[in-house]
């Protein structure tokens, strides 16, 4: 089972798909380390993020109870604090692993995360990150109309420095305070998100294992560029509230972070995991996962189905770049 620690909703950016920068949590309302402690040993990924949770005094107790709960501690986060950061990087360095959030080259990026030299704040992070022994960093993006100027650029400066490149897409929902994000110019973002999975399914990374994952990538862009055509999801199943689950800050157990109003199974601070986890009201958040609808491309959930269905990404990989190899363009289903 894989989860998500929402430390905080206080966040030092305003960017254009994520109001929660005007929602933030006081620090006498945020869970506690000792409330993170409460969640179950032998989770696989945790992802710690917020808000921005470097904005925690605290947030190296999170990062030492996480590793002992998961096998993977993802950080996400937008790389404004460096020295908090590269501290956590030098005492953490294994079973760690960061993603600095940009939205494209420095003006882009500004512009749209409303945070003055934010670029400059990840570059130098990611510049850092790779003088300590952590392995696993880089950046991530949220793909749309606004910063597709910027993608392809980005993706080569990733693969340039031999950093790591997460993707995901916009969405609405009662996390992100926003129920109107949605594409100005469709046809752009459509269009150069096909090129950006053709360029992954073609990497020329220097390193092996980092191209392969590039393939792969571009096998959940593809459900992205659903997501952005309005059409489905290529996904068979959605995992949420049964092997993924979220914390908040105020210690609410949900399934996700995608639906319209919080779901919530029940609270860390009042009850212990696992009356949570089998409670009625869980049992009843989970069947409202099977009735949903919302088509979301998060990669949290798409994770499990890609491991749960092995054939059908490396088939698609497969076939799509003897496609490209033999001059045909790739097949987007």
């Amino acid at each position: 089972m894989n989860g998500c620690v929402i430390a905080t909703y206080r966040c030092n950016a305003k960017c254009h798909m994520c109001n929660i920068w005007q929602y933030p949590t006081k620090t006498s309302e945020e869970i506690t380390p000792d409330v993170v402690s409460r969640l179950p040993g032998g989770l696989g990924r945790v992802n710690l993020t917020g808000g921005e949770p470097m904005l925690r005094d605290d947030i190296e107790e999170f990062v030492k109870i996480l590793r002992e709960k998961a096998d993977l501690v993802e950080i996400s986060t937008n790389g404004y604090f460096t020295d908090k950061i590269i501290r956590i990087a030098e005492k953490y360095p294994t079973k760690v692993m960061f993603r600095i959030s940009i939205e494209g080259l420095p003006k882009l990026n500004d512009e749209l995360r409303g945070l003055k030299d934010g670029f400059d704040h990840a570059l130098r992070t990611v510049l850092a990150l790779g003088k300590t022994k952590v392995k696993n960093y880089g950046f991530s993006i949220v793909i749309c109309d606004k910063n597709a100027p910027d993608l392809l650029a980005v993706y080569d400066l990733c693969s340039q420095l031999g950093v790591e490149f997460g993707n995901s897409t916009m969405h609405n929902s009662w996390y992100f305070h926003k129920y109107d994000n949605s594409l100005e110019v469709k046809e752009l973002a459509v269009e150069t998100e096909k090129q950006f999975i053709k360029a992954m399914l073609q990497s020329r990374r220097k390193d092996f294992r980092m191209r392969v994952k590039d393939w792969f990538r571009a096998y959940f862009n593809l459900n992205i560029l659903k997501h952005l055509e309005e059409r489905g999801n290529v996904l068979d199943a959605c995992c949420a509230g049964t092997d993924l689950f979220f914390l908040d800050p105020f210690g609410n157990i949900m399934p996700c972070n995608g639906t319209d109003e919080q779901w919530v199974m029940g609270n860390l601070r009042e009850q212990p995991w696992n009356e949570i986890w089998a409670s009625k009201k869980a049992d009843d958040v989970r069947g409202k996962v099977k009735q949903c609808q919302r088509q979301c491309a998060f990669i949290g959930t798409a994770r499990f189905d890609m491991k749960r269905h092995p054939w059908k990404p490396i088939l698609w990989v497969v076939k799509n770049k003897i496609k490209l190899m033999s001059g045909k363009d790739v097949k987007f289903e």
